[in-house]
C-alpha cells in the first residue's frame, strides 16, 4: 500500500489509519487531480498531433522551393558554360562587329542578355535563401516536437503512478481496486432524431465500460474519450480534449440544453454527453465505469452544442 496522506491529500501523515469517509473524500481529490493531468495528457497530444501535421505540410512546401532552386542552378550553370565557351560578350565586342545601323539594336540584345543574366542569378540567391529559411523551420519544428514527445513520456508516467496510488485507496475502501457500476444499460434508450441521436445512442451502448486514462474506445474511455467518440460515430469530429472541446461547440444555456449536448464541469476538466431527463452520460474517472446519472453530479459550467 502507498501512504496518501501526503501525496494526493496535501496534508500531514498521521499514525492513525483514516476513517472510510476520510478515505472516500481521498479519492474523490485524487480523482479530480488524476482527471486534471488526464486532461492535460490529452491536450499535449494533440498539440503533438498538431507539431507533427505542421512538420509534413512543411516538408511538402520545400519541394516547390527545390524545384526552383534546381532550376535556377541549371540556368546559372548554362550562363557560366556559355560565357566560358563562347568568350566574354561586352560593349567593344558589339562596337566593332558589323555596321553602323544595327548598332542600336545589337547594344540593346546586349543589355538584355545582361539583364536576364543577373534575373538569374537573383533567382538562384532568393531561392537559396529561402530553401535554408524553410529548412531551419523544419528543423525548429522537429525539434518542438521531440521536446513534446519527451513531456508527454513524463505525464504518462505521472499518471501511471497515481492510478496506482488511487487503485491502492479504493481496495482499502471497497476490498477492490476498482469500483463497478451496474453493468452495461438494459433501459430503454431514448428515440432522438439526427445525429444526436446517434451520438446519445451509442453512449447509452457505452455504460458499464472502464475508465481509461487518455483512452477513446472501444473498450475504454475518458471523460473526453466517450464524448468524441459518440460524436464520431454521428460523423463529427471532436478534439479529445475536454477544454478543446469547449471551445469547438456553441454556447446554449441550460434552458436550451437539448439530448446530444455536451455538459462541462471543473473549469472544462470534465464532460459529460446530455442524454435527456436531467441525465448525463459521463466516464467519471480512473476505477470507476462510465455511468448514467444527473446531470447535477456537481454544478457545470458551460454547455456546448455541437456545429
Amino acid at each position: 500500500m502507498t501512504a496518501f496522506a501526503i501525496t494526493l491529500s496535501g496534508g500531514t501523515a498521521a499514525n492513525a489509519a483514516p476513517t472510510e469517509k476520510e478515505l472516500k473524500k481521498k479519492i474523490e481529490v485524487a480523482s479530480e487531480k488524476l482527471e486534471d493531468v488526464t486532461e492535460q495528457y490529452n491536450k499535449l497530444r494533440l498539440d503533438i498531433k498538431k507539431t507533427k501535421a505542421d512538420g509534413v505540410k512543411l516538408e511538402a512546401s520545400l519541394k516547390p522551393a527545390q524545384e526552383a532552386l534546381d532550376k535556377a542552378t541549371e540556368k546559372v550553370g548554362t550562363i557560366a558554360k556559355t560565357t566560358y565557351m563562347q568568350g566574354r560578350t561586352g560593349p567593344m565586342t558589339v562596337l566593332v562587329s558589323g555596321d553602323s545601323e544595327n548598332l542600336m539594336e545589337r547594344l540593346a540584345f546586349l543589355e538584355q542578355i545582361t539583364r536576364s543574366n543577373q534575373q538569374d542569378i537573383d533567382t538562384f540567391r532568393e531561392t537559396t535563401q529561402s530553401f535554408a529559411d524553410r529548412q531551419e523551420a523544419l528543423a525548429s519544428t522537429l525539434k518542438k516536437q521531440n521536446a513534446q514527445s519527451t513531456e508527454l513520456v513524463k505525464t504518462k508516467k505521472k499518471i501511471e503512478g497515481d492510478l496506482e496510488d488511487l487503485y491502492d485507496m479504493r481496495e482499502t475502501v471497497y476490498g477492490s481496486p476498482t469500483e463497478g457500476g451496474n453493468g452495461s444499460y438494459t433501459g430503454k434508450i431514448p428515440n432522438i432524431a439526427g445525429s444526436a441521436g446517434v451520438a446519445v445512442t451509442f453512449a447509452f451502448n457505452q455504460i458499464g465500460k472502464p475508465y481509461g486514462f487518455g483512452d477513446a474506445g472501444p473498450n475504454s474511455y475518458d471523460c473526453s474519450g466517450l464524448t468524441s467518440a459518440a460524436w464520431a460515430k454521428a460523423g463529427k469530429s471532436l478534439p479529445h480534449n475536454a477544454a478543446a472541446q469547449y471551445s469547438a461547440t456553441a454556447r446554449i444555456s441550460k434552458a436550451d440544453l437539448q439530448p446530444g449536448d455536451l455538459v462541462f464541469y471543473r473549469n472544462n476538466a470534465h464532460v459529460a454527453i446530455y442524454v435527456g431527463g436531467g441525465k448525463i452520460i459521463d466516464a467519471p474517472s480512473a476505477g470507476r465505469d462510465v455511468l448514467h446519472r444527473t446531470v447535477n453530479i456537481m454544478t457545470p459550467n458551460g454547455y456546448g452544442r455541437v456545429k
